[in-house]
């Protein structure tokens, strides 16, 4: 693949199950260059194949439907003019959308009542005089910000303490009601009132804190929710499940019910199971600190949905062997069970966990299922094969049966480079597993060590799109879990805890070690390494303890654990937990201690907007190599966050490629000549 070739990558959500489970809805979203933004509708699919898959609705980004209960509507999220997301609903039978909201920063998750007559969701309510609310009040004008709290803002979603996300209602209209007509002329400028047609939003105030993951009772009279309300929120992970009513006046205080203000537990994604006797939900252990998270697999959790007072859950998982950290919502199964997604040695399984604590695998591969919907004995799901971003399949007796075709033009129009699975062994005995992707041609071919970011992160061999654009450019790409990773264990992941830089670079040296005396393809004197967040820490601390290779890549790294602690978002409690917080411990695992040390030419590259690895890491990094004359540029993305190469603007992800194959065909040509002096 090339990085003009970034359209073709079609990704799906999870999908839903008409109540007959007849049918299935998905929605399909790719990079377009023409809005520089994300394209994707609503694609209906036919389980029994007796149609092919065809467009439900032709919005410029519609996303994350779900039918209701009765079947009659499928509510998804649309952009409005704006790009923001609203609420809308379109007959399940097919029609014209109509929208439901018009908040200023958009709609999140959403559920539906049981009876589907009306549905939660959660949105971000700005400050008076922010964020737009008023016009011709841009950024730069808004009144400064008191803040007094740690925990202010996150990567990707700004400040939060001046928008928080609460909980809202709205009843759906009937299909005999007329659709909203924007009010013009007299009734626009409140000469003549008219009514505007949206359904009335009721907000169910809370805490001033943010709410997330809503669902209802199965009876419709409460409103589940995850949020972190108790007095000590802002010092520790904890969260806890809260109930308020459906209807009628919301009290003050929303009741508790799932995790004390001292649990050591953190609890999110409440969902019942389809008989209504277990409230289930994931947790993952915090300790009694309520800061203890790293590599704390999370469990699938279980409480009597018909106790009464506040509880602890149930963990029904295997915290130290399955992680379930992926899993962004349980999915009722059966009468007692829930669907839930697994990180497991690179891929990502479907699992079915019940109540009383059974666990079995149903649906494993290489490849990652991050989305399920269950109806009767029908589950369908979406994954990421090795050949596509983003396919919906039909479960059935283990195997998937593919209902989609969203990588066809991708597989048509490039050449894909499959993954081979490899393992080697490190000095000390430990295994280290990994993938390789060849380009086509003869060998031996230059190589590129590709590191992860997280570090309890995982690479796999599902589609990869990096992968694939440095293969097509002629590099083989080697690339491996090194201990920190996670989907091997708690054990594997807290193997760097306080040791950053150690059995992580035995690894992955390892691995580069192993693959290029076993591949005679590969060029062992022709070598480049790169990486993103821990993946440039540990490109940056690899090159100035390894000399051998010919170019580096830092991309927006976790460079200096020191100022990291008080200008990242998750600084105040990241940093401590995998350096310490002993100044001499500290150095001896920072990049930027050792910056004299590097000799190779390298290109630092990060996002202007990084709440999570600031810029200045990357800023202080390139003044550092440059001052001691190491050959090193700075490419910076204006209007950027952490999730550039993920989730940025399409352009900027095509001159992100563009960018790093360019530095890598001076210092490391994939024809073997030098081009050290070129542009």
């Amino acid at each position: 693949m090339k990085p003009e070739q970034l359209e073709l990558l079609t990704t799906v959500s999870a999908p839903s199950l008409s109540p007959d489970a007849g049918r299935a809805v998905v929605s399909a979203s790719r990079p377009s260059f023409a809005s520089d933004s994300y394209v994707g509708q609503l694609w209906l699919l036919e389980l029994d194949g007796s149609a092919p898959p065809r467009r439900l609705t032709r919005g410029e980004s519609d996303s994350g439907p779900r039918h209701s209960p009765d079947g009659v509507w499928i509510a998804f999220l649309r952009a409005d003019a704006k790009g923001v997301a609203q609420l809308a609903v379109v007959e399940a039978a097919g029609g014209e959308p109509r929208v439901l909201t018009e908040r200023t920063l958009g709609v999140g998750g959403f559920a539906w009542s049981p009876d589907g007559g009306s549905i939660v969701f959660v949105s971000r309510t700005p400050e008076p005089g922010r964020y737009g609310s008023i016009d011709d009040v841009g950024a730069g004008a808004e009144a400064p910000r008191h803040i007094t709290t740690l925990n202010y803002r996150g990567d990707g979603v700004g400040f939060t303490g001046d928008k928080v996300q609460e909980l809202f209602t709205l009843d759906v209209p009937g299909l005999e009601q007329e659709p909203f007509v924007r009010p013009r002329g007299r009734a626009a400028h409140g000469l003549h009132k008219v009514p505007d047609g949206l359904p009335e939003t009721t907000a169910r105030p809370l805490a001033g804190q943010d709410v997330a993951d809503p669902c209802y009772s199965p009876d419709g009279r409460w409103i589940y929710f995850a949020a972190a309300l108790h007095e000590e929120h802002d010092t520790d992970l904890r969260s806890q499940v809260y109930r308020v009513p459906a209807v009628g006046e919301a009290p003050a205080v929303p009741e508790l019910v799932l995790g004390a203000a001292d649990s050591p537990w953190a609890y999110r994604a409440p969902r019942f199971s389809n008989d209504g006797a277990t409230l289930f939900a994931l947790g993952q252990f915090v300790g009694e600190s309520g800061t203890d998270f790293l590599a704390r697999q999370v469990a699938v959790c279980a409480m009597d949905a018909r106790a009464t007072g506040v509880r602890e859950a149930a963990v029904l998982t295997d915290t130290d062997a399955v992680d379930y950290t992926e899993c962004e919502q349980l999915v009722p199964h059966g009468d007692s069970g829930v669907l839930a997604l697994a990180r497991v040695r690179g891929t990502g399984e479907l699992h079915l966990v019940t109540a009383g604590g059974n666990s079995s695998v149903l649906g494993s591969g290489p490849q990652v299922i991050h989305g399920a919907a269950s109806n009767g004995a029908t589950i369908v799901v979406s994954y990421v094969s090795q050949d596509s971003p983003g396919e919906c399949a039909a479960l059935e007796g283990g195997s998937l049966r593919q209902l989609t075709g969203f990588g066809n033009a991708l597989r048509r129009q490039t050449t894909l480079s499959a993954p081979r699975e490899i393992s080697f062994t490190a000095p000390d005995g430990y295994p280290v597993h990994g993938w390789i992707h060849l380009p086509q041609g003869l060998g031996p071919h230059p190589v590129l060590l590709n590191i992860h970011g997280g570090p309890f992160s995982q690479y796999g061999p599902a589609y990869f799109d990096e992968a694939q654009v440095y293969a097509a450019a002629g590099y083989a790409v080697l690339q491996c879990n090194p201990r920190g990773s996670s989907s091997y264990g708690r054990a594997h992941g807290t193997a760097i805890r306080h040791a950053m830089g150690t059995v992580d670079l035995q690894d992955i040296m390892a691995f580069l070690d192993g693959a290029c005396a076993s591949e005679p393809d590969l060029d062992e004197g022709r070598v480049g390494v790169l990486g993103g967040s821990y993946g440039g820490y540990l490109t940056a601390w690899t090159i100035a303890h390894e000399h051998r290779f010919a170019a580096a890549l830092v991309e927006r790294g976790f460079l200096d654990p020191m100022s990291f602690v008080g200008t990242s978002d998750i600084g105040w409690f990241f940093a401590d937990a995998y350096t310490g917080s002993g100044p001499e411990r500290v150095a001896a695992q920072s990049p930027m201690a050792k910056i004299g040390q590097v000799r190779t030419p390298t290109l630092v590259m990060h996002s202007e907007g990084d709440y999570r690895c600031p810029v200045e890491q990357a800023q202080r990094y390139y003044v550092g190599l440059k001052q001691r004359g190491v050959p090193t540029e700075f490419v910076l993305f204006p209007g950027e966050s952490h999730g550039l190469s993920r989730g940025g603007s399409p352009w900027h992800r095509r001159q992100r490629f563009e960018a790093i194959l360019r530095w890598f065909n001076r210092y490391l040509p994939v024809d073997g000549s030098s081009n050290q002096t070129g542009p």
